[in-house]
């Protein structure tokens, strides 16, 4: 082989490391989403505001006000990079033993069992819990949707990886017709619903957008692994209804603003390119 094709063997290898690398971010399991969600709100403007959440706990939430990769963030498909070696999400889900919570601007489902998960570039990541923002937190080419499922995975390192799932109007949720019953039996410290099947993720749809981000809800952790797919479900309004009306969101809703991008890259898969 020449000199010349070694090179080039040499930046391909180091390129798709570079790539590979930049999607396994490590976040601590103390920097995990506060379950006490009283002492922020969504109101922009307000002391406790989204624009103020760095300032109330320092310095635990900091990144909230200085993290450069922060989410959610809004997503141009003529700007987004696409790679097809990122594969699609290789999930395992399972029913499992899990409790409905009420943590006050949002209601989430926690798995105390093993419900599986998700594998990303070779590491398993265990799904933990769901929750729902009403509007989406992410936005495609300017487009707010109607609801965002954000989906919570840990690995055994402690590494987090999140997958979102957009909502228009439309038909009623099958998952979020499961969870609806027990909204009014939700407390800050969980209520046993029984074994629950995880949502589908990838139902819909394969494309999906890849990028470094952050919680989008105190402490602001980054280095993040986002999965958002492309295709949007849908959601009743009478689904919608039931969610907002069963937390304290005061009627803004529970979406951070967009955060700026600061020059990350965001990927693109859809199955059958190839470069």
């Amino acid at each position: 082989m020449s000199t010349l094709k070694n090179n080039n063997l040499i930046v391909l290898t180091l390129f798709n490391y570079l790539i590979s690398s930049s999607f396994l971010f490590v976040a601590n399991a103390n920097q995990r989403e506060v379950e006490d969600q009283t002492s922020f709100s969504y109101v922009v403007g307000a002391y406790n505001g989204p624009e103020n959440w760095g300032n109330l706990n320092f310095p635990n939430w900091t990144l909230c006000g200085t993290g450069t990769n922060q989410s959610p963030i809004n997503i141009l498909d003529n700007t987004v990079v696409v790679w097809p070696s990122l594969w699609d999400l290789n999930t395992n889900y399972k029913p499992a033993l899990a409790v409905i919570k009420n943590r006050g601007h949002d209601i989430e489902v926690e798995w105390r069992g093993d419900a599986g998960g998700v594998i990303i570039n070779g590491t398993e990541y265990k799904l933990e819990k769901c929750h729902w923002h009403i509007p989406s937190e992410h936005t495609i080419n300017g487009v707010r949707f109607d609801m965002e499922l954000h989906a919570v995975h840990m690995s055994s390192e402690g590494d987090i990886a999140v997958v979102g799932i957009l909502y228009e109007l439309g038909p009623p949720d099958s998952f979020l017709a499961r969870i609806l019953p027990y909204l009014q039996a939700a407390t800050r410290e969980g209520t046993n619903i029984g074994i629950l099947e995880p949502p589908e993720v990838a139902f819909g749809g394969r494309e999906y957008y890849r990028y470094n981000g952050s919680l989008t809800t105190p402490p602001c952790s980054e280095n993040i692994t986002w999965t958002v797919f492309k295709t949007v479900r849908t959601v009743s309004l009478q689904q919608i209804t039931a969610l907002s009306d069963a937390v304290d969101d005061g009627n803004t809703g529970n979406a951070r603003p967009i955060q700026e991008l600061h020059g990350r890259p965001v990927y693109l898969f859809e199955p059958g390119i190839v470069l």
